[in-house]
């Protein structure tokens, strides 16, 4: 299986993150194309392409374009989504300290389309040497007339601004990120109305994957045709999967999407040691676990769907053998009780009393019915709450018990069933009690 190194081509040339480099290397051509044309005609090239949102929902780029309101007299806004925090998701990190010219041009491109005379990076607080070779870009690209006023003598003026957030996960949903760069506590807003009309400052605003704007300036550069050569119909394009836990060669791999894992295990050297696939994340922790069943889905929004799961952020979290599925489960409702920002209520308690459950399971001291209370949880904290953090947190729980539910009943619970025999354990016959932190399927 080849990679398809498009956005990730640059990546291993000296110096890569300089201008020089990115004027070497075609860098700014597509946007002096782009300023050459009409808004309308570039908002149509990226529909026309079929390029999905890069950073979870896979929503068609271009139709978010076009839903902003022209000729309205309001002020328009590009937001860059940089604030990448899920576990187990690494592919907008090294691309920004790699690449960042990549980004500054995709934005400036779509900010154009938009007609945005602003725009801003919500980075990551935790990225400090990504924001530094970004706000390095961004001086680097005012000073060659890439960005200020009357870009390139097109009349289209541009400021753009790097934000760095305090480090929540919840500023990762759009609008929770749009609060915290007006300078609020970084919670999820009720919609509608939605960021196309009513964004940041309540005006027409496009929010964006930082993955998903660097991939512009190639679709102008070398056209829609070119474009759908790679991936599938529904799904066009490269995309960049990031490798973690039980993989010989973790990292970011460029490929077509609609790739299958069983390929991308081939170019990563396959699971450590030689050992067995047990489960897998196809896009971070928020999304469904799958198994070695799953080895030939389609790694894209629909193949994805059809298997049970989310491509999300094609952050792929290899599990061998030898995991206690139980701890894993554990410790990612932890993540999602801890990074839960408290406004909505059944993810608040729903995720602090999952932590509980699990916890009192791994210790040995739960019993079967747990297992059937955090199911139920689950169908209670699923879709009623603003945003999809609580769906994510239900994700790890629902499908970890799907696949290993022996796994998550205690022995205790196997070894004191009521015992028919006359004066049996259920009697109390002194029989040994159960070894504390004893639990099916431990490793």
């Amino acid at each position: 299986m080849p990679v398809t190194p498009v956005l990730t081509r640059r990546w291993n040339t000296p110096e890569s993150w300089t201008i020089d480099t990115y004027h070497r290397l075609d860098g700014y051509v597509a946007l002096r194309t782009a300023l050459a044309g009409d808004p309308d005609d570039l908002i149509k090239l990226i529909k026309d392409s079929g390029l999905r949102g890069r950073g979870g929902a896979g929503f068609p780029t271009g139709m978010k374009w076009g839903f902003i309101p022209q000729g309205d007299g309001r002020p328009h806004y590009l937001v860059i989504n940089a604030d990448e925090g899920e576990p187990g998701t690494c592919k907008d990190a090294p691309l920004m300290k790699a690449d960042p010219h990549s980004l500054v041009e995709g934005i400036i491109i779509a900010a154009y389309a938009v007609r945005a005379s602003r725009a801003f990076i919500y980075l990551r607080g935790e990225l400090i040497h990504a924001g530094r070779r970004l706000r390095a870009a961004v001086a680097e690209a005012y000073a060659a007339g890439y960005l200020g006023r009357d870009i390139l003598g097109s009349g289209f003026d541009l400021e753009l601004v790097v934000h760095s957030g305090a480090g929540a996960y919840i500023c990762g949903e759009e609008t929770a990120l749009l609060d915290s760069l007006e300078g609020r506590r970084g919670q999820p807003r009720l919609r509608p109305p939605f960021p196309a009309t009513h964004g940041l400052y309540a005006s027409p605003t496009v929010v964006n994957n930082v993955e998903t704007i660097a991939t512009v300036p190639y679709i102008v550069n070398y056209g829609v045709d070119w474009f759908r050569t790679m991936g599938r119909e529904r799904a066009p394009g490269p995309k960049i999967f990031s490798l973690s836990g039980h993989v010989t060669r973790p990292g970011q791999y460029e490929v077509p999407m609609g790739t299958t894992l069983r390929e991308l295990l081939e170019l990563a050297g396959g699971v450590r040691g030689g050992r067995a696939l047990k489960a897998w994340t196809p896009g971070g922790s928020s999304t469904p676990m799958l198994t070695a069943e799953h080895l030939d889905a389609p790694l894209d929004f629909e193949g994805m769907q059809e298997a049970g799961s989310l491509l999300g952020t094609a952050a792929l979290m290899i599990m061998d053998d030898t995991t206690d599925m139980l701890r894993v489960v554990r410790r990612l409702t932890q993540f999602y009780a801890h990074e839960s920002c408290g406004k909505c209520t059944p993810c608040r308690e729903g995720t602090s009393w999952m932590v509980k459950i699990l916890s009192r399971l791994e210790r040995g001291q739960g019993d079967a019915s747990d297992v059937d209370t955090l199911v139920d949880a689950c169908d209670n904290i699923f879709g009623r709450a603003f945003c999809a953090l609580a769906d994510g947190a239900t994700s790890p729980i629902v499908s970890g018990i799907k696949y290993f539910r022996d796994e998550f009943i205690p022995v205790s619970a196997v070894t004191t069933k009521p015992d028919p025999t006359p004066g049996g354990a259920a009697a109390g016959d002194g029989s040994p009690a159960p070894t504390p932190g004893a639990y099916a399927g431990a490793h």
